[in-house]
């Protein structure tokens, strides 16, 4: 078997924009008619040269290479042009082109992806969402507490039993930095109003995004304890480990962080600073979904857990269904909301989400499929790129 074509769909997403403002999906076509998908994750360049990223990669390393041979095709990528480093970019781009093979081989056996990466040990999977927007807001619900916590309790009825939040942002390109007593006291007023809102129905995952040095991050951390959040995500950025480890060893808050990182490589620092006991890693960009599995065995190891990251379209939510299925310290799995909207909409048969918890597929391969006439009708004709930081300091 070896792979003949390679074909890239830019999807603009519409308002309300949950998943980013577009998502790329690159599909494999095999000599033999087998089709596999996959998705690159929050490449920071415009989709229209991530697109030509792609073709590249493709034509220079994955055109007539056999799909089951994933580990050789990842060694000659992650090392193309003489890199061999946890390059973001190149790293992404690799892990939709690995996604795809596992869909083409998953449908190739006639197994679902998850009883190639060692068979599932859960039937269904936990997940938690973002408080998310929604149409008609007067207000902005990441800064209010009141509706916030009226939103959480609506989710709980539905069935979530952990919801997500960020009441400290913006993030910006000059963070990290000290929080003004006045976003310290939204914070505390945001975690004190959602835990009254649903008690102990529902952990609260205090989002962050890098903003903080270590010292105003335990500043926020004590202030957060009494409230007994499961977890205080990527509270300083990711490129120094060894700081987020300052703030891991100060508080009884689990760390969590990963979504912005690439590879085992730098999942090793993670662990082996003792930065985070909760590992999120985006399949889309760290590498796919075997240098996930290879992370999650990493973690294991080390006592810690894993809950994949989802910022994104519903095909890095399949390829994080399928590993957190197969492995044994999984915690919970991100969810946009119940996967309904346009998640559901960009798929022929949309993922199956029930009271709080998703089923994993028992189809082939990845156990999903990207709707192409869906895709056409959504063209992203926007400049902005997936997700971007304020250009000026937060005051």
């Amino acid at each position: 078997m070896k792979i003949v074509d390679a074909r890239t769909f830019v999807v603009g997403t519409p308002p309300p924009h949950n998943g980013g403002l577009y998502w790329v999906f690159v599909k494999l076509v095999t000599d033999g008619g087998v089709e596999g998908i996959g998705e690159v994750y929050s490449v920071p360049f415009h989709p229209d040269v991530v697109v030509r990223m792609i073709e590249d990669v493709c034509a220079r390393k994955v055109i007539g290479h056999d799909p089951f041979r994933i580990e050789q095709l990842w060694r000659r990528v992650y090392s193309s042009g003489y890199t061999q480093r946890p390059d973001s970019s190149l790293v992404a781009v690799l892990s939709g082109i690995e996604m795809a093979c596992w869909d083409i081989v998953g449908k190739e056996l006639g197994r679902p992806v998850h009883d190639l990466l060692g068979g599932r040990v859960r039937e269904t999977l936990r997940t938690y969402t973002y408080v998310y927007a929604e149409p008609g807001d007067t207000v902005d619900v990441y800064h209010d507490p009141d509706l916030s916590a009226e939103r959480a309790a609506a989710l709980a009825d539905k069935g979530f039993t952990a919801i997500k939040f960020d009441p400290v942002a913006p993030y910006s390109a000059f963070d990290p930095r000290q929080l003004s007593l006045e976003s310290l006291d939204l914070a505390e007023r945001f975690v004190r109003r959602l835990r009254e809102a649903v008690g102990s129905r529902c952990d609260l995952l205090f989002g962050t995004h890098g903003q903080m040095t270590a010292a105003g991050a335990i500043r926020l951390a004590r202030r957060l304890e009494p409230y007994d959040p499961l977890w205080f995500e990527e509270p300083t950025p990711p490129e120094m480990p060894e700081e987020m480890a300052k703030v891991a060893r100060a508080t009884t808050i689990p760390v969590a962080t990963g979504e912005r990182l690439a590879t085992k490589y730098e999942f090793r620092r993670v662990l082996e600073t003792g930065a985070a006991a909760i590992l999120q890693m985006a399949i889309g960009r760290v590498g796919g979904l075997l240098e996930a599995k290879k992370i999650a065995g990493m973690a294991e190891s080390w006592y810690a857990q894993i809950a994949p990251h989802l910022y994104c379209g519903p095909i890095e939510g399949a390829a994080n269904i399928h590993l957190s299925a197969a492995t044994p310290n999984f915690l919970i799995l991100e969810s946009i909301l119940d996967w309904g909207g346009f998640h559901a909409e960009i798929l022929k048969r949309p993922i199956l989400w029930q009271d709080g918890r998703v089923v994993p597929p028992s189809e082939p391969g990845l156990g999903v499929e990207l709707d192409e006439a869906v895709a056409a009708r959504h063209p992203y004709e926007g400049r902005g790129l997936h997700l971007e930081m304020a250009d000026d300091p937060v005051e």
